[in-house]
């Protein structure tokens, strides 16, 4: 994959939910009730257009449940030329279930 330091690279919804199982497991960011970031360490399941996690309850669910608004962020695996992909999207909640319908993604740069 060519690549430009520096420059993250667009990823399309479609090709991200035909690529995301290539990337194993991914961090889910959500921001609690006193504005910090709760992160949990997730394999999402591709249902649609949607990523789905088994989240099991607790403050992941009650966070984004309060704010929708989350990141998930996959770190460089073999595959990705030391790249990690960040998606952005909405989420919504049922029980120990996060749905998060990706709204951007990107290739972001490697580490120096």
């Amino acid at each position: 994959m060519a690549y430009r330091r520096g420059v993250s690279i667009a990823v399309t919804i479609e090709r991200l939910m035909d690529e995301v199982g290539e990337w194993g497991f991914g961090y889910l960011l959500t921001v609690s009730d006193d504005s910090r970031t709760h992160l949990l360490a997730l394999r999402p399941q591709v249902v649609g257009e949607v990523l789905r996690f088994d989240a099991g309850g607790g403050r992941a669910c009650r966070n984004a449940e309060a704010r929708p608004q989350v990141s998930i962020v996959f770190p460089p695996g073999e595959h990705s030329d030391g790249l990690s992909l960040v998606v952005d999207g909405e989420a919504t909640v049922d029980g120990d279930t996060i749905d998060v319908r990706p709204t951007s993604a990107v290739l972001h740069r490697p580490a120096p």
